[in-house]
């Protein structure tokens, strides 16, 4: 019942964002607040992994890009078919590589998962770069529709109409998780694995579902990509900042919670964008950097964690 009434609650708030959006009469405020709301996604999605058992995923490029590729795929395949039909299968494709990966790589611990992560990344770039259908190494043209299908108005528009759905979804499963048997699980594996194991705990099975879900919703979130950049090449899919931001944005916001990932992302995405119209976009991985150091020495919990402290 909780979990119905936050995710109406958010549902409302969404509405109430996307009426002051139109009413600023800004196009650029749909650009850039589709970038915070696909880092909400991802944050969220990478916190379930990495915050609520504690595994480190270096590899969040590699379920956004594959998302991302879908789409061009399916573009190219069933050019009519709807923009929220290419999100679930690049979520179930992304969540499919999510488990296998899971499957391959969560016996390693700490460390070593991490590089695993990393290296799948590498070898999903490898492959896409190599593969001719959708462009290769020249990369692929996607002809984004004038219009939006649902409302008058520009097709970016509805691409952040999209996000801001797929936001409330995500953190909506962030916080069933969180107060749920599964999150108890998760937070026994996060404190102390091999007591979770003694005590009884299905850890595999536990951290598999935990990466499936995970990379389902990065590659949903990877999905309106090409219909938002237009032309997608694998140096831009599996860009590093996706990776970089998608870890310091819960580390900032805090990743004990399902909000903390959401106050990171909102407040890192926003300062990136003003950063990107005011002074320059290259400053963007130097303001993360040099505020991941800050709340790493301030506040290792995270803004979450300094606030109940």
């Amino acid at each position: 019942m909780h979990n119905i009434r936050f995710t109406l609650l958010a549902l409302v708030a969404a509405v109430v964002t996307f009426a002051v959006a139109r009413l600023i009469d800004n196009a650029y405020v749909f650009f850039a607040g589709y970038v915070v709301l696909q880092y909400v996604v991802l944050a969220t999605a990478w916190n379930i992994l990495g915050g609520y058992t504690g595994y480190v995923n270096f590899g969040t490029a590699a379920f956004f890009a594959l998302g991302a590729y879908t789409s061009v795929v399916l573009h190219k395949t069933v050019p009519l078919l709807p923009l929220p039909v290419m999100m679930l299968l690049g979520g179930m494709i992304s969540g499919i590589i999510g488990l296998g990966m899971g499957y391959l790589t969560l016996r390693l611990r700490g460390t070593y998962f991490s590089i695993a992560t990393l290296a799948m990344a590498v070898v999903a770039q490898t492959l896409i770069t190599n593969w001719n259908f959708v462009g290769g190494s020249r990369g692929a043209y996607i002809i984004r529709p004038a219009e939006s299908p649902l409302f008058a108005g520009d097709y970016i528009q509805y691409l952040f109409v999209i996000m801001l759905l797929l936001s409330v979804i995500s953190v909506s499963i962030a916080r069933a998780i969180q107060h749920s048997r599964l999150g108890y699980g998760f937070s026994a594996i996060r404190d102390d694995e091999l007591a979770a194991e003694a005590s009884g705990v299905p850890t595999l099975r536990l951290k598999l579902i935990a990466t499936t879900i995970s990379g389902g919703l990065m590659g949903m979130a990877g999905a309106p990509l090409p219909y938002y950049v237009t032309y997608l090449d694998p140096a831009s899919g599996f860009s590093l900042s996706y990776a970089i931001n998608t870890i310091a944005m819960p580390l900032i916001g805090g990743t004990a919670t399902w909000f903390g990932p959401v106050i990171g992302a909102i407040l890192l995405g926003t300062l990136q964008q003003l950063a990107t119209v005011t002074i320059s976009s290259a400053l963007s991985l130097l303001l993360v950097g040099l505020l991941l150091v800050g709340f790493v020495i301030a506040a290792p919990k995270g803004i979450v964690g300094w606030l109940s402290r």
